[in-house]
This record gives C-alpha cells, sequence and structure tokens, in this order.
C-alpha cells in the first residue's frame, strides 16, 4: 500500500533540544493510504475547512492560543487529498487514534466516509463535550462510527490490536491509552515493514531514542498538562520505544515537525 505523509496543520514553531535542526512549526502529521479495495484510507483528520473559517465556534480559545494553528485551508485533508488528483469521496475510511481537536477537525469534510476509533474514546469524546479537547461539531454530521473494545490479539507483544472493519488487515488500531482513555496508535504495513503513527503517546522524536531519551521541554509541557493518566501514558511510551528499538517498527508521532519532515 502506497502511503502518503501530509501535515494537516501547521502550529507554533519550536526549537529542537540540540543545533543540528532548524526552527520549525509543529504539525499534525497524518497518513494518505492507498488502498487495492478499500478506496483511502485517511490516518488522523486534523484541522478541517469549519476550523478554518470559523475559528472562533468551532475551536476553543484557550486551546488556540496556546498552539497558535495557522489556520491554511490549503494544509486541510480535504484540499490535499484533491490536489493529489483523488475526490475526496474516495476517502472511504477515517482512522484516528484519538478524538482531541486537532485531529478530528477534518471529519465533516468527509461525511460519508466510515470513521473507526476505539469505543472508550467516543465515549469520553460524548460525556465530555464542549471542553478544551473535544469539540463536538466536529461529529455534529453524524458520523458513521465504528468503535472498537480492546481484542485478545497481540502485534509485537502489544496486548489487545484491533482489526478494522471493511479495512485491510494492514491497517491495525494499537491500544497506547494515557494521553487519553481510548489513544490508540494505528500499524500500517505498506508491504516491506510496519509504519506506527503514535498520535499523541509522545510528542518529540528523542522521547524513543534508545540511548539517553529525553523530552522536549516546551512539548512536555503539553502532554503533562493534557494526559489523563500519567502512568499508563508512560507505559505506552516505553511500548514505543521498544516497538523501534527492538522491532524495527517506524514509529511516528503527531506533532513532532522534524520527524514529518524526514517522511514527507
Amino acid at each position: 500500500m502506497r502511503i502518503h505523509h501530509l501535515n494537516l496543520g501547521s502550529m507554533r514553531a519550536i526549537d529542537p533540544t540540540y543545533d543540528s535542526l532548524p526552527s520549525a512549526p509543529a504539525v499534525c502529521h497524518a497518513l494518505l493510504v492507498e488502498t487495492a479495495g478499500s478506496g483511502l484510507v485517511l490516518v488522523e483528520a486534523g484541522l478541517g475547512r469549519d476550523d478554518i473559517a470559523r475559528p472562533g465556534e468551532m475551536l476553543d480559545a484557550e486551546w488556540a492560543e496556546a498552539v497558535a494553528p495557522v489556520l491554511l485551508t490549503a494544509e486541510t485533508a480535504v484540499e490535499q487529498v484533491a490536489r493529489l488528483g483523488y475526490d475526496p469521496a474516495d476517502v472511504l475510511h477515517i482512522v484516528l487514534t484519538h478524538l482531541d481537536v486537532d485531529h478530528s477537525g477534518g471529519l465533516p469534510d468527509f461525511p460519508h466516509a466510515r470513521v473507526h476509533v476505539m469505543e472508550a474514546e467516543l465515549k469520553a469524546a460524548y460525556a465530555e463535550a464542549p471542553n478544551r479537547r473535544y469539540r463536538p461539531g466536529h461529529w455534529a454530521h453524524g458520523p458513521d462510527w465504528a468503535a472498537y473494545q480492546p481484542s485478545g490479539e497481540r502485534w509485537f507483544g502489544v496486548e489487545g490490536v484491533v482489526e478494522l472493519d471493511g479495512v485491510p488487515p494492514e491497517i491495525l488500531l494499537v491500544p497506547l491509552a494515557g494521553h487519553t482513555h481510548g489513544h490508540a496508535g494505528v500499524a500500517v504495513h505498506d508491504g516491506s515493514r510496519w509504519l506506527l503513527h503514535a498520535g499523541d503517546a509522545y510528542f518529540y522524536h528523542r522521547e524513543l531514542a534508545e540511548k539517553d531519551p529525553e523530552v522536549h521541554p516546551l512539548m512536555d509541557i503539553l502532554q503533562n498538562s493534557s494526559q489523563v493518566d500519567e502512568e499508563r501514558r508512560l507505559s505506552s511510551r516505553e511500548t514505543l520505544r521498544a516497538l523501534r528499538n527492538e522491532h524495527g517498527v517506524e514509529v511516528v508521532s503527531a506533532h513532532d515537525p522534524w520527524e514529518f519532515a524526514r517522511h514527507a
């Protein structure tokens, strides 16, 4: 399967913790996966056209002040899909790591797509919205939800991995709770190796370093302030470190601009 890496929303510029990288805006890293029989599969929905057109209504003001989204229509998934030569209706499935504002904003731009998410995440979003994290305008159109509970299956030793209805088995939901109650990663096999989109299970590439891992001082404030369970978040991060360093899985996060640049 062919995988396109898309930035669905530039944010505040950040500096790396070492000198060999330039400063760069944080991103909303998403994947667009071409499949043989299930159309296009969008992993993460980023910020959408409604967010750009009506930020005061669609986005939480405190969140917007903290992350400083650039709000460019050209960065929305629907615009980028069209620029790649596809009809947005070709996006038949959207798979989300979680339902935070910067991961679900593009859902209304694909009203006929089936939306796959962990059941615990969907329940939390409906119970807690509206707040800084969950924005009900992103699902006011009534998405075709497919909600999942962890299975009894394992993937590289990780428990609870889920195959998705109507989606090739080369795309999996991988439970990685902690940032939110139903947070998950999305694993995609491109025919030669596994790529795992880890969402917000970590924010900075050096967190997964095999030797001397470190957090980003600014991004760590955000991930600590937004977590719902620190113990589970740190456990999920250790799972990711093992997947990358022991099993050779290529792991990417949602917001690290330097990871995105390497792939895009």
